[in-house]
């Protein structure tokens, strides 16, 4: 019964986003029908809520998600993206690929505004061979590849030391299904667009020249990544510093900054943001994620199925950090599958974080490119379920190599 309010919840949701809602009032209307479901108090709702929006783990996303607009804006005034293609077009000679490689490598940013960067790339790139749709759904997809594989992200840390799986082995053992990711979206989407862009390419370039140029166009970018990996610094502080530097490496004006940073600020994404959180820590208050594993325990499927569907509508509910932290020990515990174990579960989490409403990247994607977000979970919908089936099998195909 309480797995169908939490569903009722999301459908709300979905259905307001659907009517066009804004971000803010979609959320809430979801957190509205959890208080009655549940009975969760006035008070107690008041006191969620303002832990959940004067949260340093709040704050800082929203943060973050202002101080890489400002980055965007940067990179839009001077033409960066749009020269980093170029370049890449050069020396790839596949914008398809430039583009979701581009995505992936931006994805190493831990921030959830790094997707704006990512879809401005998608759209031009895509034009009007995708619908805005697919080119956010791309944009999506591809720049949250590197979340579930790579140990910059809190979870992978988390869950190699609580399963006991060294972090290289299981980037290691996750290569093949990163190859398969990034396969699907070409499968579905990115085949439709042409290999070559319409554009007449310039050939005075020589690969030195375009790699030259890609570097420059890229720097900041580049920079605030290796800032985050090598310094372990937070997202917002990296892109800082970077910007501190760009003012003056691209020779900004006063007026112009002012003008740039006003736009960066979207009050109408940073509003939403917040009501994601607190939808999100309503959910938690319920404590419907806590007793998930005695639901799924009483499956009449595979453990190993049980223990990933487990870690698929946790991620749903509360998000990776959360399944890492609280189920990875019981999934080791009852079953010891290895690194095997540890892939299948890591990448039905990723799978559900795809189209989790409380995952905040997905919203900003959809308020981007002008769609709900029900249009972006249908899209993004059938690449993650392909992906689980594939990733079933390659679970099983480990388990008799290792």
């Amino acid at each position: 019964m309480e797995l169908l309010k939490i569903a009722a919840a999301f459908a709300v949701v979905f259905v307001l986003l659907n009517m066009k809602f804004p971000l803010v009032l979609g959320m809430l209307g979801g957190t509205g029908l959890l208080l009655v479901l549940f009975g969760i108090s006035p008070m107690d709702f008041g006191a969620v809520a303002l832990d959940s929006v004067t949260s340093w783990s709040t704050l800082e996303v929203v943060l973050a998600l202002y101080i890489i607009n400002v980055l965007q804006g940067i990179l839009e005034r001077r033409k960066r993206l749009e020269l980093a293609q170029q370049a890449m077009n050069r020396l790839l000679k596949d914008q398809r690929l430039n583009t979701a490689l581009a995505s992936i490598f931006i994805g190493m940013m831990p921030a959830p505004s790094a997707v704006t960067i990512c879809g401005q790339m998608m759209d031009e790139m895509a034009g009007d061979h995708l619908t805005k749709s697919e080119k956010a759904c791309c944009a999506s997809y591809y720049r949250h590849i590197t979340e579930g594989v790579l140990p910059t992200y809190p979870t992978v840390i988390i869950v190699c030391s609580l399963s006991g799986v060294s972090p290289s082995s299981f980037v290691l053992a996750m290569l093949p299904m990163v190859a398969v990711l990034i396969g699907l979206g070409f499968l579905y989407y990115l085949r439709k667009v042409p290999k070559s862009s319409q554009e007449p390419q310039n050939t005075g370039f020589s690969p030195v020249q375009s790699l030259r140029q890609l570097l420059s166009s890229l720097w900041t970018i580049l920079a605030a990544i290796l800032m985050i990996v090598l310094f372990q610094m937070p997202a917002w502080l990296a892109v800082s510093i970077v910007i501190g530097v760009a003012i003056f490496v691209e020779r900004f004006k006063p007026m112009e900054l002012a003008d740039l940073f006003r736009r960066a600020f979207d009050w109408r994404v940073i509003l939403g943001t917040f009501a994601v959180f607190v939808f999100k820590d309503t959910l938690m208050f319920t404590g419907i994620f806590e007793r998930l594993p005695d639901y799924f325990s009483a499956l009449p499927i595979p453990l190993f199925l049980t223990l990933a569907l487990l870690f698929f509508f946790g991620t749903l509910v509360a998000g990776s950090n959360a399944v890492g932290t609280a189920f990875t020990p019981l999934a080791f515990q009852v079953m010891d599958g290895g690194v095997a174990q540890l892939v299948l579960l890591m990448g039905f989490a990723y799978s559900a974080s795809q189209i989790s409403p409380t995952h905040v990247c997905l919203p900003i994607a959809s308020e981007y490119f002008g769609i709900s977000l029900g249009a972006l979970v249908k899209k993004i919908f059938p690449l993650v379920l392909t992906y689980c089936v594939i990733l079933v099998g390659y679970y099983l195909f480990l388990g008799l190599i290792l």
